[in-house]
Order: C-alpha cells, then structure tokens, then sequence
C-alpha cells in the first residue's frame, strides 16, 4: 500500500510593517503543528558575557505572561509553564548566541512567546513571537476511493494573522480554493493514480515567519506494490486477480513523480483478440496467466530508464480495477581506468529507495563509496592483489526493506612467467581419436592397390593370350616370353610398400 504526501509549506509575506500597531502585538509568525518539533528563532549574534534570556508564554485571550524557560552562561532552568519537550535548540547556545526555543506543541500552545536577552540587567533585546499551529484534514477518510472528491483543508490556530491561503498540485498547478468558516477548502474531483504526489499548501501571514514543512500521509485505495529488480531480469507486472474484459497498462518513467506523465503501454481485449504495444521490453504474460482467458499480467524485461510507476487496470463490465507498481531497477556497471577499477552501482525510482552500499566478501576490507542520487561508486586499486580480489556485492533496500542484490566478481590477474599448461588425455582416448584416421588411411590404400591392381592385370592380358590362367604360377616364363615393349607388372604387395602408402 503506497503512501502520498502532502506538503504544507509556510512562506514568509515580502514586506514587514516595522511599526507594532494596538491591533497587533508580535513582530513574527511562526506556523507549527501539534506533534511535530517546532522552532521559535531569537538570535544574538554581538553578545560577549554577563548575559540572560527568558523566554515568556501568553495566550491569545490571557494577558498574563508565564515563565518557560531561562538560561545564562552557566546553566538552564525550566519556568512554570514549561513543557518536557522545551529546550534550547542549541546545546551550544552560550558560544553561538543562538537563543532559540524547541519544543513540540500541543493543543493549547498557539500563543505569543517573548524571547527577552538582557546583559547585566538591561534589555537588549525583545522579540515577540505569534505561534499559530496547523490543523490539516483530508476527506473523505483514508483508504481514499478511486472516482472520488479529494478535499484539502488548511484551518489554523489563532486565525487572524493569515493573509492566503493556496494549494498547488503536485504539477505545479494552484488549485481554485474557498474560504469556508475560517478554513481553506480546495477539491479535486475524480481522482485516480495520475493525481499522486506532493501537494504543497502555501501560506502567505501578515509578517516574516519561518518556513516549515508539513508532511501528511494520505492513503490511496487500490492495491500498490514495491518492488525492485535486476538488470534485463525478467520481472512480472501483476494485475488486479480477476476474470477481466480487457486490460490496460499505464507507465509513468522513473524519477518523474508530480509530472502527470503517465502513459499508455499496452491494451488487450480478449473478446475483440485485438492488443496494441508501445514498448518493446514489455509483453502480455504466459502461464499461469491466460490472457484470453481474462487471467492478465504483463511480462518486463527491465532497464534503468523503464523504471518506475506502473498501474494495471483491469475491465470487468462496466466496472474498472486497478494495482499499481512502482519499480526500481538495479544495475551494475565496471568501467576500468589507468589505475584502478571503477564499479557503479546503478538505480532508478529512487524515491522509494531506502539505501544502496556495497560489500565485499571480506568484511574486514573497508570499501569507499561516493554517492549521488541514482548512483554509488567504488574504486579498486590496480594492480589487483589477494586483498581486493573477490566478490563486491552491490545491495539496493527499499523503503520496505524489499532487498535485490547484483555481485561482480574482481579476479587476481596470472603469475608472470606461469606457462599455460593443456590438458592431457588418457592413452586410450588418444587411440580412440586416431581411429578415423588409421580407418581413412587403410581406405585409401585399398582403393590405391585396387586401382593400380586393375591396370596391372589389363596390361599383363593385353600382352597374352587366355591361356595363362594364373598370372602367379610362373613369373619367369612370362618374363622369358614377353615381347619388347610389353610391361611387366608384379602384383604382389609387399610390406614395406604398404607403409609407404599409409605413410601418404
């Protein structure tokens, strides 16, 4: 279940009346909440010893100031209308000259406080301080539905030293606002997930204030999920677990929350079996979703860059279901330099991201890291040596403390002078490779003595006649009785001939 947040924020007005009318007796605003730590500034830059300050509280309808707290050089005491909270905001107040008061407020402690510096009993200084406190109501009450009227209502405590009052949208658009019995009303009809984000309410009062932030958690209705993964890990966008019509996927990129940058990726109808994609990295899911069957998921290859905010919406009839996922995606990346190896550990949607270090396997060896949004990197020394080799192990943690880790390995680099040693074989697998060469070789032998064999015989018939039934009976008469220029071939293999033929 995600979390919106509501920003209040309180601007000082541009002009300050210097002169204290009977109508106003402060000469600042200060705007705090109930619960929240709030500051009350009194500063005293020149002050060199013998010093005192009290600080003094009156409410808007006593006339009597009450004791909260006093402080010199040496110690700090509390007064009688001190609360357990109250304390110098400085510890180091008697070296800074910083005078100002710390506490958290309650119902009841919108007021004036006065902030008296003496120095050897003389006022020098006086400053008298408004402190309004917020009260901000959000309607209707949390889980927020979806097609609903979101109200924003800003009242505070006195009320009479306000000027304006807006609220702006999360795109920076000032939303059209009413004062109704003393409060500040804005509404936004029909929201839906595009209307997330940081809404800031702008105070301007009637006199200098400090500025201070708000922060109000709002809970959107509809299932929403955190997650993160790796680098080209295939990741599952999950859909809302019903029998659906057809499906849209919306995609808002990472670190654009605010923008109303919300996009469509990809539709599906099953009745009509028509879908329509707008990135390549994404795909309806297989098994066990059945996407004609009404069962969706869609199926990411992520990046960096597709990150981010994604809400399936789910038709069923006329009605419309929504999850939404906010993905953050984790990269390792290994860039080598003249003398050392640099590795980055990347990420995106880093407004869910709780923390990013690295870690060797060593935990005794102490890695640097240097840190910027999206980005944490360490450096290697080269050469590498038994100390930084290893593994480092890059670990993202969500705020849900949802974990995902990538490791790259760093290798010790070979001796000088090792030589490179090949596998040896068995002496039977030797022979076994030989065998289709020795099987080759006898192959072409017997074809080259078959060959040679035949022209032999042709010609030795050629010379005589068919009454020599055996050319093997008797050589020497055939030599005797051949002609001149007849050829006499021996056909009985030798040997030594037979080598010189597997030799070939």
């Amino acid at each position: 279940m995600k979390l919106v947040f509501l920003l209040c924020l309180i601007l000082p007005a541009a002009t300050l009346d210097s002169h204290l009318s009977h109508t106003r007796d402060w000469h600042e605003v200060t705007v705090g909440r109930v619960g929240e730590r709030t500051i009350l500034g009194c500063r005293r830059a020149k002050e060199k010893g013998g010093f005192a300050v009290n600080w003094m509280f009156r409410s808007t309808n006593d006339k009597q100031w009450k004791l909260v707290l006093s402080a010199t050089e040496l110690k700090e005491f509390s007064g009688v209308a001190s609360k357990n909270s109250m304390a110098m905001n400085d510890p180091d107040f008697q070296e800074s000259k910083d005078f100002s008061l710390s506490f958290i407020p309650v119902e009841g402690d919108e007021g004036l406080y006065s902030c008296l510096v003496k120095r050897q009993q003389r006022k020098v200084k006086e400053r008298v301080i408004l402190l309004q406190l917020l009260t901000v109501t959000v309607i209707p009450s949390m889980p927020i539905p979806q097609t609903s009227t979101l109200q924003l209502m800003a009242e505070f405590e006195p009320n009479f030293a306000l000027s304006q009052v807006t609220w702006i949208s999360p795109g920076g658009l000032t939303l059209k606002s009413e004062m109704e019995s003393g409060r500040t009303i804005a509404k936004l009809p029909w929201v839906d997930i595009t209307d997330e984000g940081v809404y800031i309410c702008n105070v301007i009062s009637r006199a200098y204030s400090i500025d201070s932030l708000f922060k109000i958690a709002v809970d959107i209705a509809g299932l929403q999920f955190s997650q993160a993964a790796l680098y080209q890990t295939p990741f599952i966008i999950i859909c809302p677990a019903l029998k659906g019509d057809y499906v849209y996927l919306y995609w808002q990129p990472p670190d654009t929350a605010g923008r109303n940058t919300m996009t469509r990726l990809f539709s599906y109808n099953r009745w009509r079996k028509a879908n329509v994609s707008n990135m390549e990295r994404v795909q309806l899911a297989g098994p066990p979703y059945n996407a004609e069957a009404g069962s969706f998921s869609f199926l990411l290859n992520p990046d960096l860059a597709t990150g981010g905010l994604y809400m399936c919406e789910v038709f069923l009839d006329d009605k419309a279901y929504r999850w939404t996922t906010t993905l953050s995606v984790l990269k390792v990346v290994v860039k080598p330099a003249a003398s050392r190896l640099n590795l980055y550990c990347l990420y995106s949607q880093r407004s869910q991201v709780y923390d990013v270090r690295w870690e060797h396997q060593n935990t005794s060896y102490k890695l640097e890291m240097f840190a910027v949004p999206g980005k944490v990197q360490i450096s290697v020394p080269l050469p590498i040596n038994p100390l930084t080799a290893g593994n480092y192990t890059c670990t993202l943690v969500l705020k849900n403390r949802q974990t995902v880790s990538a490791t790259h390995t760093v290798a010790l680099p070979p001796k000088e002078g090792a030589s490179i040693t090949t596998p040896t074989l068995p002496p039977f697998l030797y022979a076994l490779l030989l065998l289709p060469l020795v099987a080759a070789a006898v192959g072409v032998l017997l074809w080259r003595q078959k060959h040679v064999s035949n022209r032999g015989i042709q010609r030795s018939l050629s010379v005589h006649s068919g009454e020599t039934e055996n050319v093997y009976e008797n050589p020497e008469d055939i030599r005797q009785a051949a002609p001149p220029n007849s050829v006499y071939m021996d056909l009985k293999p030798r040997a030594e001939d037979v080598y010189k033929e597997l030799e070939r």
